[in-house]
């Protein structure tokens, strides 16, 4: 078969539809394309779904200034979208949940012209990812560009540490030192939980080729 006898298998497959249901019905082209490719990378099969199935976390700890929000703006009006929004797909709502890419997800929602480009249609990526892996998953983007607040890292630490992960877990998911997730724990107040309570924990960090050994205790 040739390229544009696929082609025009394609477009067969979505004759007559509106703009917006085409490339819904497209999705699944591209889901097929990505499972052929046999690349592992999310970023392999990009979907276009609409913005307003598309809902913020309520965890993530970046911020992004008023003129980095205009200029993020001004390059998607000029350039289009050239990243997508990385999100999870939560069946029971059928929505899907941002990741990363708030600000771009935003940009579309609040702008009547980035909506019109593509009617409505956001570009994302789709991982399958729990809770904690979805909060490291949005640390390590935010990180990554060198962009966190503080009170969002130390409200994140805080409810990873509530849902069963380790310090050595959260050290080694979310990129951080030992010293680093000390000062966050005394910022959420953890640490006041366990005044009374003495202990002495090793744990080993893995960050790139190295090991980082650090022993903690928790004064009375």
């Amino acid at each position: 078969m040739t390229i544009d006898e696929i082609r025009s298998s394609i477009e067969e497959y979505v004759a007559g539809l509106d703009f917006i249901d085409k490339n819904i019905k497209l999705n699944e082209v591209r889901r097929v394309v990505h499972e052929v490719s046999e690349i592992p990378h999310p970023v392999g099969c990009v979907e276009f779904v609409p913005v307003d199935k598309v809902q913020a976390n309520d965890y993530n700890p970046n911020a992004v200034a008023p003129i980095e929000m205009g200029l993020l703006y001004t390059s998607i009006k000029n350039d289009g979208y050239t990243q997508p929004t990385v999100s999870v797909y939560d069946k029971s709502t059928d929505n899907y949940i941002i990741i990363d890419g708030f600000h771009r997800y935003f940009t579309m929602k609040t702008r009547e012209d980035i909506q019109q480009l593509s009617s409505g249609l956001l570009p994302v990526v789709i991982l399958n990812k729990d809770i904690n892996e979805r909060m490291a998953a949005t640390v390590r983007h935010n990180r990554a560009r060198g962009s966190h607040s503080v009170k969002g890292m130390s409200n994140m630490v805080f409810e990873m540490l509530k849902n069963g992960k380790t310090d050595a877990e959260i050290c080694n998911e979310l990129g951080m030192q030992p010293e680093e997730l000390v000062k966050l724990k005394h910022i959420t107040g953890y640490s006041k939980l366990y005044k009374d309570v003495e202990y002495s924990r090793a744990w080993v960090v893995n960050q790139g080729t190295s090991q980082h050994v650090k022993k903690e205790k928790v004064e009375k």
